[in-house]
């Protein structure tokens, strides 16, 4: 096999290195900056060159070598090359080849094209590794622009009723998604602390994005509650947002997709935005891979693979790390439970900045 599943993360003995590994390693080839697929610890980071500004913000001072996408390295006699996942920005698929053989993992990916993270590209392979965080049919994502119009009436009510909308998001991922939408509905955006960092990281590397500024206790009530504020997971259920009184809270996720966490999770709307592929998502990649041996991880695995078998492609589950960040939250949303921010959260809701200096060497990777 070309890619191994060890007690450390997908493994490439061939090559020598592993892949998005959950435990320290010598040699990590990371798909994206979120946190269950980018850990501390490792000696060589390789990553695709716009996932480098936040691994070090997120990982600080590390040895970084980065590639553009569909430029190809040769690693002990692997080809490795990265692509488009669409999941957030820099999120890449690992294509690795040897001897004709090829391997596909996907990291977490979605297909619709949301402006910013680049365009998904199903890649044909022998083995393929995919995600199902939803893989199940109840999973049918509305296209961005119809969630964005119900965004924007929300807030529109928001502002009539004078009140703070408080949207509730991922920093990284579904926030920059969610400004291109807000800008459109006012002048004033605020952030969260780890919020704000995260968009300081990207216009550091030249990103540009709607001007956001960070909540401060000094901010004028009258431009409260015509204003948007963007939190992360978790912020909702903490002393933080008191300060917006009165407010109405919205949840961006794919949770929400499913009747009734709404109400279990006390908040005043939800929006089914998701930056993971929908079950459809899932079937047509997997088809267009034209893959002899499909591998499911993190999510609704068994359901899914149960179901690739049924029609006839070959499946099997593999267990990972991945995907605690949803699943901890899709856990507490199902028992009614968000009292506290869970352990995978804590880091969002850190108001405090990284200020290592950026690292310029070159690794020793290849």
């Amino acid at each position: 096999m070309l890619i191994e599943f060890t007690d450390k993360g997908l493994y490439c003995p061939t090559g020598g290195f592993y892949i998005d590994p959950w435990k320290p390693v010598e040699k990590a080839v990371i798909t994206h900056a979120h946190s269950d697929h980018a850990r501390f610890g490792h000696r060589l980071y390789l990553c695709h060159e716009l996932t480098k500004p936040i691994l070090q913000l997120r990982l600080g001072e590390n040895n970084y070598q980065t590639l553009k996408w569909n430029e190809s390295i040769n690693i002990n006699g692997v080809s490795l090359s990265l692509h488009p996942a669409g999941h957030i920005i820099g999120s890449s698929q690992v294509r690795l080849e040897y001897r004709g053989e090829v391997w596909v993992f996907t990291g977490d990916f979605k297909t619709e094209n949301d402006g910013i993270s680049g365009q998904f590209e199903p890649i044909r392979c022998n083995s393929f590794i995919t995600e199902s965080t939803f893989g199940l049919p109840i999973y049918r994502w509305k296209p961005q622009s119809a969630i964005f119009a119900d965004i924007k009436n929300w807030i529109s009510n928001n502002k009539l009723n004078n009140k703070t909308s408080v949207l509730i998001a991922y920093s990284l991922g579904k926030t920059q998604r969610l400004l291109q939408v807000v800008s459109e509905s006012t002048d004033h955006i605020f952030a969260h602390g780890a919020v704000f960092n995260t968009q300081q990281a990207l216009l550091n590397a030249g990103w540009k994005f709607p001007d956001v500024k960070r909540v401060t206790s000094d901010i004028p009530k009258d431009v409260l509650s015509q204003s948007v504020v963007l939190a992360p997971s978790g912020a909702d259920a903490s002393p933080w947002i008191r300060r917006f009184l009165p407010y109405s809270v919205g949840v961006c996720s794919g949770w929400m997709q499913v009747r009734g966490n709404v109400r279990r999770r006390n908040v005043d709307a939800g929006f089914a935005l998701s930056d993971h592929a929908d079950w459809n998502g899932l079937l047509d990649t997997v088809k267009a891979t034209g893959a002899e041996k499909v591998y499911v991880t993190h999510g609704f695995q068994s359901a899914f693979s149960r179901y690739l078998n049924e029609i006839g492609i070959a499946s099997a589950e593999i267990k990972t790390e991945y995907g605690e960040e949803e699943a901890e939250t899709n856990a507490a949303l199902a028992d009614g439970q968000f009292d506290e921010p869970k352990e995978s959260q804590r880091s969002e809701l850190l108001e405090g900045n990284n200020n290592s200096e950026p690292n310029t060497k070159r690794s020793d990777l290849l």
